[in-house]
């Protein structure tokens, strides 16, 4: 016999750019679609990563990396392609340990673009301690790709003091950002055709295991949630929080980290910080007993230097999040609705 399932009503018929973009029509897609048909116990957490025991608990990510261009200042496709898939794995908690590696390759893709990928690859696995265990690679009809996609999948051992969990999020928390928003993105933009500017913004790709590891080893089940802000920015991910907790989110735009020259390119742009995507920046959801200590704790760590407190949870405006802007006033920040920059990771 064969079973069917009637496909769910949509506000859209076709596929966009939109609806890779992290906002609201990735999130009808997910959440009426992918998760509503395939929903168990594990994808119903809606996080980064998976965690479950085999002989102990361990977290499982799985991403794709479609960035356009295939280079750019900071990075490659391929130093990206392993930080973020370190990072997913942190953000649940775990130590990264192995990864898998597939490639789809255009036709016409330079050997020498194709090896400069490759060792960027092996310097950002060996900085991050994790072993490529397993990968495919495929190659397509000149024009049916982008030069080259790339897909990961991570294992990480989960640590011991780790208690990572949207169930733990409550009113009075305190909510921290570990760096400066917003340098991946508007690197993006400044060498896309048509948006380029005088700019030396380089992206923030980095691996985040080791401060996060250092938090948890410290103040452990103090930290109740970790994200990472990648697509769709810190609006975007504030705004699942608040919708899947029911609690308000509040912030204060003053207390938000951001480098002068980003914020100036942002203004150039017309673009919001807050949505803009991050590859080295971690967000969490802590005790606020221990916030401080911990966003002291994280400023020792170079890539964290401008770490701070920027808001707390709140039982008032449930599912919403609420910014303080820098003279005073208030305003919703919503959920962003299509997306600012495509294949932005």
């Amino acid at each position: 016999m064969t079973l069917s399932c009637p496909m769910p009503k949509l506000d859209f018929d076709k596929i966009t750019l939109a609806h890779g973009g992290g906002g609201t029509l990735t999130n009808q897609l997910l959440e009426k679609g992918v998760f509503k048909l395939l929903e168990n116990d594990l994808l119903d957490t809606h996080h980064d990563g998976a965690v479950f025991n085999i002989d102990g608990p361990i977290a499982f990510t799985t991403d794709s990396f479609v960035i356009s261009p295939i280079f750019f200042p900071g990075g490659d496709i391929g130093e990206l392609a392993i930080n973020g898939t370190v990072n997913d794995l942190a953000m649940c908690g775990a130590k990264p340990v192995y990864l898998s590696l597939a490639f789809i390759l255009e036709e016409g893709l330079l050997m020498t673009e194709f090896w400069e990928i490759l060792l960027s690859i092996q310097k950002a696995s060996e900085a991050a301690g994790v072993k490529i265990v397993t990968g495919d690679t495929k190659v397509v009809e000149h024009g049916k790709g982008d030069k080259i996609y790339i897909n990961t999948t991570g294992v990480g051992s989960i640590l011991p003091s780790a208690d990572i969990n949207l169930q733990r999020v409550e009113p009075g928390d305190a909510i921290i950002v570990s760096n400066q928003i917003a340098a991946h993105g508007i690197s993006i933009m400044s060498i896309r055709e048509g948006l380029e500017f005088e700019s030396d913004i380089l992206s923030d790709t980095r691996p985040l295991h080791k401060p996060v590891q250092d938090i948890i080893e410290k103040y452990g089940s103090d930290i109740h949630l970790l994200k990472d802000p990648t697509r769709g920015g810190m609006a975007s991910v504030l705004n699942e929080i608040a919708r899947d907790s029911k609690y308000g989110i509040y912030l204060d735009e003053k207390k938000i980290p951001i480098d002068g020259q980003v914020k100036g390119a942002c203004e150039i742009l017309g673009l919001d910080p807050l949505y803009v995507a991050n590859e080295g920046v971690f967000m969490g959801i802590v005790k606020a007993e221990s916030a401080d200590a911990i966003v002291s704790s994280l400023q020792d760590d170079p890539s964290c230097a401008h770490a701070a407190v920027i808001g707390h949870v709140v039982e008032e405006h449930p599912t919403q999040v609420v910014i303080r802007s820098g003279i005073g006033g208030k305003r919703i920040v919503n959920m962003l609705v299509g997306q600012q920059l495509p294949r932005i990771c």
